[in-house]
Parts: C-alpha cells; structure tokens; sequence
C-alpha cells in the first residue's frame, strides 16, 4: 500500500512481473524450470571440475567460480519473486531489501571483476603460452579470485549503506521484482545526489575499468590469433575465447545499462524488468551452456561422471 504522508518506511511492496492469475501461474513454471536448469547446470560444472583432474587449472578454477556466482546471484531475487507469484503477499522488510540488494550487488559486482580477470587469464595464455605457469600461479590464481570478491562485496557495502542511510518516507513500492539501487533510490524523500554519484562516478569507474581490461585483452588475443599459420590452430583459439566474450557481452552490456546512467531520467518499468532478467536470470542460465557446448574438456568430464553415477547406480 501506498503511503504518501511522512511515517517512516518499515517495509517494501515488490511489484512483481503481473497480477493476473492466468499469467502468474504460468510465469511461475517458467522460472521455476530455469532456475532448476540454473543450479542443475552450474552445478555439473563445479561437479565436473572437482572431479577431473585434468581441469585443476587456472581457467577451469576461474570457470568454477563464475558458476558459484551463477547460482547464488539468482538464488537472491528468484525465490522471493517464486513467493510473489504463488500468493498475493508482496512484501519484503526493510532489513530484507537492505539484504537482498547488499548480495544482489555484491555478486553482480565480482561477476564483472572475475570476468575481466578470466580475460586476462586467456591474454596470457594465448600471447605468453611458454610463460603462462610461471605468470598464472596457484597462488596467484587465489590472489585474483579473493580480490574480486572482496572488491565486489566491499564494493556493495558503501552502495548499501549510501541508499539505506536516506529516508524513505513516500510510496513503499519497489518497481521491480526485486530491491535493487534504482528503484530503491527513487522511493527516498530526501536527497538521493550522494548516493546517484556514487553509483555513476565510483560504480563506473569500477565498472569500465573493468571492461577495458576485458577488452584490451581481447584485442591484443585477436592480433595474436590472426598471426597463428595454421587454420586449426586459429579455431582452436578463436573457440576457447568466444564464449567468454558472448558472456562478457550479455552479462556486461545490460548491467552497464542498469547502474550506469542518471536514475532521474525516463523509466520505463517493464523494459527495466527485462533487462534485470537477462544479467540475473537468463545469462546465468546460459553460461554453462555456453562453456560445456564449445568445450570439449568440459563435456568429457561430464559424460565421465554422468557415465559414472550411472554405473554406481547400477552396481
């Protein structure tokens, strides 16, 4: 419900993706079966790559940590829009939209970092092959891999604490299906400047060094490619890094879309939703079948222990 006087804001009203019945219950199976095709997914991934030694290498441990992130990011948003579409209660406490937005945030956020990091990683590979052990260590793979998660969570503290430190005193209704920055933002009846520059000065930053990092990799793998002689050594490359960059260019280009740009201009709900969807639900779904389909490492290993749970079974 709507409260317009000057009480102060002690829950939030998601508005969810529709309030008919015949389309919820339907939106309902929908995500319920991409979500179970999410976890299922990323899953065999992380199954896959703990089980094959043959993979205990730094790609595939980077390639493991984006399927964890693939399955907690959606984890944040989509059970509680299940909830919504089941039962006509669309509320979230204030302590809960403080949380979902710090995880949703946090997560996107070291999804982007790990992703330029795993561009780095295939820079080195494919342009320094003979020094590639000694540049890409163990440890130096988990000195990679802890930074961006430290950097994304400590990232989304300050966005958390800069949005939930204002005062929401006008409607309780979250135009989203979930808490995120800009909907939130827009429901403070106080000065939301500090917590807009924010996002668009230090969030960019963070953002589009990241991406220019993704980038200036790539550019340099191309050039290095084009030089190799032989076709199928041209494949070979040009395969390993093409699904990194379709989900560099799925995750990134609609996230950049979301945060960075001026939260007072023209809004417009159900395309903001759709966009939402793409980098928190559809491309999560998609990973694993973008790196298990173009990957022939990745799909030996599951047949193998596919292959292996069902002798067991048999057994």
């Amino acid at each position: 419900m709507d409260a317009y006087n000057q009480t102060t804001v002690t829950h939030f009203i998601l508005i969810g993706l529709s309030d008919r019945p015949e389309v919820r219950y339907p939106l309902f199976v929908v995500f319920t079966i991409i979500y179970q095709v999410t976890v299922g997914g990323n899953g065999a991934i992380l199954l896959a790559i703990g089980t094959e030694k043959k993979l205990h290498t730094p790609m595939y441990y980077f390639l493991a940590n984006l399927s964890l992130l693939d399955i907690f990011c959606p984890s944040v948003t989509v059970p509680k829009m299940l909830e919504n579409l089941l039962t006509e209660k669309h509320s979230i406490s204030y302590i809960g939209c403080a949380l979902q937005l710090y995880f949703l945030v946090a997560l996107v956020g070291t999804e982007v970092f790990l992703l330029s990091v795993m561009a780095y990683d295939r820079y080195v590979a494919i342009c320094f092959p003979l020094r590639y052990t000694l540049i890409i260590t163990k440890v130096r793979c988990v000195q990679l891999t802890a930074g961006t998660w430290v950097t994304g969570f400590l990232n989304s503290l300050l966005h958390t604490v800069f949005t939930f430190h204002l005062s929401f005193c006008k409607s309780n209704q979250v135009n989203q299906y979930y808490c995120d920055i800009p909907p939130v933002l827009v429901l403070s009846c106080s000065s939301t400047y500090v917590a807009e520059m924010l996002v668009l000065v230090e969030g960019g930053i963070l953002g589009i060094s990241s991406f220019l990092v993704t980038f200036v990799s790539y550019f340099y793998i191309v050039s290095t490619i084009l030089k190799i002689q032989s076709a199928g050594g041209k494949h070979k490359a040009f395969s390993t890094c093409a699904s990194h960059l379709l989900v560099v260019c799925l995750f990134g280009g609609t996230t950049v879309f979301t945060y960075v740009r001026p939260f007072s201009s023209q809004h417009f709900p159900e395309r903001d939703r759709l966009i939402s969807m793409l980098y928190g639900i559809i491309t999560p779904m998609l990973n694993p079948m973008i790196y298990s389909l173009r990957n022939t490492e990745v799909k030996g290993a599951l047949r193998r222990v596919l292959c292996h749970r069902v002798y067991s079974l048999q057994v």
